[in-house]
């Protein structure tokens, strides 16, 4: 069921030939391109989804206990031309460099932190479970004018 408080989207203009402008209804704004210059690609936003997803659920898990003095994520994996002679990705993997404080805050964070991460995997990030499960993708064109 979808209503207004389950409904997301976004709104991609072309800007020149394989250049392109996503934009969001709150008004934030992204280059995205063919990977010729500085504009991050489809896959890479991909990328970024995954690991930006779980890493906000971590963050927002660890960061009550403890202020990390190092938060980093590294998303990878392999973009692939299956059996099936279809472009995909494989070998999806979601690498975390997290560093916290010394002391008893740091060391309640410090175990919190492989709970996060199996919370965000297992049920939280919206992102990286739909990728996992398989979300069927419908691509359409938009009805025209009427009254042609």
């Amino acid at each position: 069921m979808t209503t207004e408080d389950t409904f997301r989207s976004v709104a991609i203009e072309r800007t020149s030939l394989g250049n392109y402008v996503v934009r969001n209804v709150r008004g934030g704004s992204l280059s995205l391109g063919t990977g010729e210059d500085g504009s991050f690609t489809p896959v890479e936003l991909l990328l970024a989804a995954i690991g930006g997803c779980t890493a906000v659920d971590v963050d927002h898990i660890t960061s009550r206990r403890a202020e990390p003095i190092e938060f980093a994520v590294a998303v990878t994996g392999d973009k692939i031309r299956d059996e099936a002679g279809g472009n995909r990705m494989r070998n999806l993997r979601v690498e975390f460099t997290v560093t916290f404080p010394e002391g008893a805050d740091g060391d309640q964070a410090r175990a919190a932190l492989p709970r996060s991460l199996r919370q965000s995997h297992d049920r939280l990030c919206t992102v990286s479970r739909t990728v996992e499960l398989g979300t069927p993708v419908v691509i359409a064109e938009a009805p025209g004018p009427t009254g042609d």
